[in-house]
């Protein structure tokens, strides 16, 4: 078997082309350009339309996982999210400050109730600490869950990308052969007509990995 040069592959593409456009649109060249603009317009709609999908299958999706957490989940969340934010900075600078400054007899008319060392302000700063870091963990179990729940999805679509991307190949090489066109397969070529053992494709990582 010959291998093809570029010229002759940009031929053949060309030849499929032209076959396939006088199926579509009749052999009138006017009938094909007007084809071809009303084809645009309506593959340009249908891309508006399937971006449109998308968001609302993600939304979804969102909305289908956050209905699933438990009140104390968003109650969690609730906290956590709060504690990352410039309003909690500024309430601890103003309550800490204040705090100090009264105690410290800086502040006339107000008597001190926790002076130096701060030994009740200590205690409920550390029971803060203690509880914020439990729903911080409580919520990063929750998110590493979603993740993990994400990255399942994410590995059965790039299955199904790679199963219909072989079978596009396959279905190119039987075009190819119904038109005449032989063309040489090398190994790669082999490979990428099979399907891909994710097993095997993990194993083989593993093997590898430095670690």
């Amino acid at each position: 078997m010959r291998r093809l040069q570029k010229p002759q592959l940009l031929k053949i593409a060309t030849m499929i082309k032209n076959k396939l456009d006088r199926a579509v649109y009749g052999p009138n060249p006017g009938n094909n350009e007007m084809g071809k603009k009303e084809s645009s317009e309506i593959l340009s709609g249908r891309s508006d339309a399937q971006v449109q999908k998308n968001i609302e299958s993600i939304r979804r999706l969102d909305k289908n996982t956050s209905s699933q957490r438990s009140t104390a989940e968003h109650v969690a969340d609730k906290i956590t999210t709060f504690a990352g934010s410039t309003g909690f900075i500024i309430f601890h600078v103003a309550w800490f400050g204040g705090w100090i400054l009264v105690n410290l007899r800086l502040i006339p008319g107000i008597r001190p109730f926790d002076p130096l060392p701060f030994s009740f302000l200590t205690l409920i700063v550390s029971l803060e600490a203690i509880f914020l870091a439990l729903l911080v963990l409580k919520s990063q179990n929750r998110m590493t869950k979603e993740a993990d729940k994400r990255a399942h999805i994410d590995l059965q679509i790039n299955m199904l990308a790679e199963q219909e991307g072989t079978k596009i190949l396959n279905m190119i090489q039987r075009i190819g052969k119904h038109l005449g066109v032989e063309e040489e397969i090398d190994e790669v070529m082999e490979q990428l007509s099979k399907d891909t053992d994710v097993n095997q494709v993990a194993k083989t990582l593993e093997e590898e990995s430095p670690n």
